[in-house]
């Protein structure tokens, strides 16, 4: 499970449903990420509400720190909660590239066959 460490709101008040729908966000990336990296694993998000002439913008940004290396996404849309989606997806990407690079460092059939054989003793008869 990914510790969450901090969600602010710059110039937005947080309340209690977004932070609720941002935990469930993030908690939900976990599934993704390789065991020994989910100990580790730290995010942060900061919502902050832009006036602008046209109406109000909320920007969204998501930075999750994983050992060896830190996933940031960025996104800003006039509702809250699409951007929180977009940026999740955003994160999802970086995270299944982060995975297929970590997936590259073991050679995957070599430890297959030595855990079989290990277990899988032949026998003479």
């Amino acid at each position: 499970m990914i510790e969450i460490v901090d969600i602010t709101g710059i110039k937005y008040e947080v309340d209690k449903a977004t932070k609720k729908y941002i935990i469930k966000k993030i908690n939900q990336l976990s599934n993704y990420l390789p065991r020994q990296v989910r100990r580790n694993a730290r995010a942060s998000a900061k919502l902050k509400q832009i006036n602008q002439s046209r109406g109000e913008k909320y920007e969204v940004e998501i930075t999750l720190s994983l050992p060896h290396k830190t996933l940031i996404a960025k996104e800003s849309t006039n509702n809250i909660l699409a951007a929180i989606d977009i940026v999740e997806a955003k994160i999802y990407s970086q995270v299944r590239r982060y995975k297929d690079e970590s997936k590259k460092d073991t050679p995957q059939g070599t430890v297959a066959w030595l855990k079989y054989s290990l277990r899988h003793p032949k026998t003479k008869e």
